[in-house]
């Protein structure tokens, strides 16, 4: 973030503070027009840029309207207040909701009129999938207007509890708004709206990376039972694969516990990587420990990488390559989506994918002599 972004992003809150308030104190009453954007330019000491985003925060929270060629009008209603709800089953456990949330608390934050309603966070209990339908009857009795839901994974029963929760929303008249992963199989598609990345895109990427640095023998590393997402980050390494015309096959995808040394073992020996693409940094960090106990050192032997650029991932005893997802964006995204689905329920199912980056770290790049062995260049 560069240092002029804290002072842009107080100036665009305080404007829009200072137009809302003006609404709600009657200033500008239900369907007047407000002044132009060069008018609130002036008035405001401000960038057209910072004055748009102001606006835009306002239509989005139904305070006004903008009509194209015409100027922004105060809403009908002077803005609806909104209750949502968050089910984020893995909460603590999985890094990534973390920072989504902080970016949706943001959001509502700015815009004034939206509360968050958290769900505790159900551990790792053997309880947790009928915690979770017990959380989501509770937001049904409260009547919030909205749910954000990062669907279960990881467990035997995931798929019919998240189909479960979401006909119970369903049934309440409640939109739901999925966070990082839809609810059904890789490539089916749910009915409702998803914010996140292109997982197939990014699971391209991050493999591309690998075979641009000399890796030939890519095995692609992920645990039984894992959300959607990984399915599509299989295709997309897949994908680049083939299209690179390395050899490939379908062994070198395995489901495995990255931390159990018998099946990392026997994929070492069997498939002989010299690079590994790991579902998510989660099981690269437990993948990368596991090698070192069998004395295989990351990169020299094998490189590896991961997606999502967790908070440890460059704390690692070897630095990880990964894709960043923009979470704290995703969550702002999250909450813009519901409040237009609010405001359009007719409107088809949606997937708001944001643009992630490539990170590249210790871990995927190999010493000199292992390259000069390799025949690549320096």
């Amino acid at each position: 973030m560069s240092q002029d972004e804290p002072k842009a992003r107080a100036k665009y809150q305080a404007i829009y503070r200072s137009i809302k308030n003006a609404i709600a104190s009657g200033q500008y009453k239900p369907g007047q027009r407000l002044p132009s954007e060069s008018e609130l330019v002036k008035t405001f000491g401000a960038s057209r840029i910072t004055v748009n985003r102001a606006l835009r925060e306002l239509q989005l929270g139904g305070i006004i309207n903008r009509r194209a060629g015409s100027g922004s009008y105060v809403g009908t209603d002077g803005g609806r207040s909104y209750t949502f709800g968050l089910l984020i089953p893995e909460l603590g456990q999985t890094e990534v909701f973390e920072p989504i949330c902080r970016g949706m608390a943001e959001a509502q934050a700015v815009a004034g009129q939206h509360v968050l309603q958290w769900s505790k966070s159900l551990g790792d209990s053997d309880a947790r999938e009928s915690q979770a339908v017990e959380l989501c009857r509770q937001m049904v009795a409260q009547k919030i207007s909205g749910v954000f839901f990062a669907p279960m994974e990881l467990t035997s029963a995931k798929d019919a509890v998240n189909q479960n929760i979401v006909s119970i929303f369903d049934q309440a008249g409640i939109p739901v708004v999925l966070l990082d992963r839809d609810l059904v199989g890789y490539p089916d598609r749910s009915g409702y709206d998803l914010v996140g990345i292109d997982n197939r895109r990014a699971g391209y990427t991050i493999t591309a990376h690998l075979l641009s640095v000399g890796c030939r023998r890519i095995a692609f590393v992920g645990r039984f039972g894992s959300a959607p997402t990984v399915d599509a980050r299989i295709a997309g390494y897949r994908e680049a694969m083939l299209d690179s015309q390395t050899p490939w096959e379908q062994a070198f995808v395995r489901r495995i516990s990255p931390s159990d040394k018998k099946p990392v073992s026997e994929m070492m020996s069997s498939v002989k990587p010299d690079g590994i693409v790991c579902a998510n940094d989660f099981t690269a960090a437990k993948l990368m420990k596991t090698l070192g106990e069998l004395g295989i050192a990351v990169p020299s032997e094998v490189r590896m990488v991961g997606i999502d650029d967790v908070k440890y991932a460059s704390l690692l005893a070897v630095p990880l390559t990964t894709i960043h997802q923009p979470c704290e964006e995703i969550g702002a995204a999250a909450v813009a989506t519901m409040i237009q689905r609010l405001r359009s329920p007719g409107l088809p199912a949606r997937d708001v994918l944001l643009n992630f980056s490539l990170v590249v770290r210790e871990s995927s790049v190999a010493t000199r002599e292992h390259d000069a062995v390799a025949g690549l260049p320096d």
